[in-house]
C-alpha cells in the first residue's frame, strides 16, 4: 500500500509540474510572439542616385513593394466626416454585386449604426457583402450593429480574435470596395468621434480617399489577404475583379505590409521615398514615433538641403504616452532644422507624406512600430503632381492651425514629460 501511494504521490507531483511548464511554456511564446521583435529589419542607411520623379524610382517601388504602379486612375480627396461617411454610404448604397469592407475602429454609436444598416440592406437586396472587424478596434463585437448585419446576411469576420500568439498584430487597414470598381482607403474609424468637420476638440481631423481605376483592383487583394487567412474562402470571378478600364490620368499604387510579409514593405517605402527626396519633404501624421533608422534618414535628407516639415498631434490626443515618446525623439531632428508643428484645433489623424511636389503616400500607415512592422496595413501611392499640390495645400492648412516647436521649446518642455518620454521608450516597439 505504501508504495502504491508513493508512485500515486510521485505522479501527481510530476502531473503538477507538467502543467506548471505548460502555463509557463504558453505565457513565455505569448509574451515572446506578442511583444518582442524576431524579425530582422533593415538597419542600414539608404542612399539613392534617383530622385522621387525619376522613372528609377517608380520602377524600384514597383518591384519592392509587390504590386506595380498603373496609370489610368482617379482619386478623390475627401476631408473629415462630414465628407467621408456621405461618400462611403452613398457607395454602399450603390452597390449591385459585391461589397467588401476591411475596418479597425468601429464603435457603437449613430456612425455605426448608419454602417450597419447600409451593409444589412444591401445584404438583403442580394449583394454579396463581407465585413472584416480588427477585434481591438470594436467596441461591439456582440453589440446590435453586428447582430443586425449577421442576421440581414452579411458575412462578418473577426480579425485575431482570441489567438493569443498574434494577440497582438492587429489589421488596421481601412478598405471598402463596391462591385470591384469603387475603392476608398485611408484614416477613418466608423465612429460618433470621426463625425462632422473636425471643428471640436473631442473630433478627428482625418483624410480618406475615392480610388476608381486599375489600382481598385490592387485595393481589392489588400482585402482579400486577410479574408482568405480568417475566413479561408477565396472571393474571386469578375463579381470582384471586374475588368477596370483607364478612368483618368492618375498613376497609382495601392500596397500593403504586414507582420505576416516580415512587415517591412511599409517601411521601406518610407525609407526610400525619404532618401530619394531631393527638394521637400511634407508629413501629417497621427502617430509620429519614428525608429532610430528613419530618424537618421530624415537628418541626411536635411544635410542635403532638402524641407523637411511635420505635422503632429498636440496636447489633443488620446495616447498622451504616445505623445510623450514621440516628443522625447525630435532633438535629432530640430537640431538638423526639421520643422515640426502641433495640431491645435481637434484631434488630428490624418497620414500622409508629399516628396518633391510630386509623390504622395496616403493611407492607414502611422509612422510608428506599430504600424511599420505589427499591424496590417494599406496605403495609396500616387505619383502625381496635380494630387501632391492639393495636398501641399491641405499641409499648409494643418500647419497653419498648428503650433511650431522649435528646438528651445523643446529642450525647455517640463521635467515630467522628460521623465514619461525616457520611460515609455522602453515600450516604443509596441508603439
Amino acid at each position: 500500500m505504501k508504495r502504491s501511494h508513493d508512485r500515486n504521490a510521485e505522479n501527481s507531483r510530476r502531473l503538477k509540474m507538467a502543467a506548471s511548464l505548460l502555463v509557463s511554456g504558453t505565457a513565455g511564446v505569448f509574451i515572446a510572439r506578442n511583444f518582442f521583435e524576431t524579425d530582422k529589419k533593415i538597419q542600414h542607411a539608404i542612399h539613392t542616385s534617383y530622385a522621387v520623379g525619376d522613372d528609377s524610382f517608380c520602377r524600384t517601388m514597383s518591384h519592392l513593394l509587390g504590386p506595380p504602379l498603373l496609370d489610368g486612375n482617379t482619386v478623390e480627396t475627401l476631408e473629415n466626416g462630414c465628407q467621408i461617411f456621405p461618400a462611403m454610404l452613398e457607395a454602399i448604397a450603390s452597390a449591385q454585386r459585391t461589397i467588401t469592407f476591411e475596418n479597425f475602429v468601429f464603435a457603437e454609436g449613430e456612425v455605426s449604426r448608419r454602417f450597419a444598416r447600409a451593409l444589412a440592406e444591401r445584404a438583403r437586396a442580394g449583394v454579396k457583402v463581407h465585413f472584416l472587424q480588427d477585434a481591438m478596434g470594436c467596441n461591439c463585437l456582440h453589440g446590435a450593429e453586428m447582430e443586425m448585419m449577421k442576421r440581414a446576411g452579411v458575412e462578418v469576420e473577426i480579425y485575431r480574435y482570441m489567438k493569443l500568439t498574434r494577440f497582438n498584430q492587429r489589421t488596421h487597414r481601412k478598405i471598402l470596395v463596391v462591385d470591384g470598381r469603387v475603392g476608398f482607403t485611408g484614416g477613418v474609424g466608423i465612429s460618433d468621434d470621426w463625425d462632422g468637420d473636425a471643428d471640436k476638440p473631442t473630433r478627428w481631423r482625418d483624410t480618406h480617399y475615392r480610388l476608381e481605376g486599375p489600382a481598385v483592383a490592387q485595393l481589392q487583394q489588400a482585402f482579400m489577404d486577410n479574408w482568405m487567412e480568417t475566413r479561408t474562402v477565396v472571393l474571386h470571378g469578375d463579381d470582384y475583379f471586374p475588368h477596370l478600364p483607364p478612368v483618368g490620368g492618375t498613376t497609382c499604387q495601392v500596397f500593403k505590409s504586414s507582420a505576416g510579409d516580415g512587415g517591412e514593405n511599409a517601411r521601406l517605402m518610407v525609407l526610400l521615398s525619404i532618401a530619394a527626396a531631393r527638394r521637400s519633404i511634407r508629413i501629417g501624421n497621427a502617430y509620429f514615433i519614428p525608429d532610430d533608422l528613419i530618424i537618421r534618414t530624415l537628418v541626411a535628407a536635411r544635410r542635403r538641403g532638402v524641407e523637411v516639415e511635420i505635422v503632429v498631434p498636440g496636447p489633443l490626443i488620446d495616447e498622451k504616452l504616445a505623445r510623450m515618446v514621440s516628443v522625447s525623439h525630435w532633438g535629432p531632428l530640430l537640431r538638423a532644422g526639421v520643422r515640426i508643428y502641433e495640431y491645435g484645433p481637434a484631434l488630428y489623424h490624418c497620414k500622409y507624406m508629399v516628396v518633391d511636389g510630386c509623390w504622395s503616400s496616403v493611407g492607414s500607415t502611422n509612422l510608428d512600430n506599430r504600424s511599420l512592422r505589427l499591424n496590417a496595413e494599406a496605403n495609396l501611392n500616387v505619383q502625381d503632381t496635380a494630387f501632391a499640390e492639393e495636398h501641399e495645400r491641405l499641409f499648409a492648412k494643418d500647419r497653419a492651425a498648428s503650433r511650431e516647436i522649435t528646438l528651445k521649446a523643446w529642450r525647455r518642455r517640463p521635467m515630467r514629460e522628460k521623465v514619461w518620454g525616457l520611460i515609455g521608450s522602453v515600450l516604443r516597439t509596441q508603439m
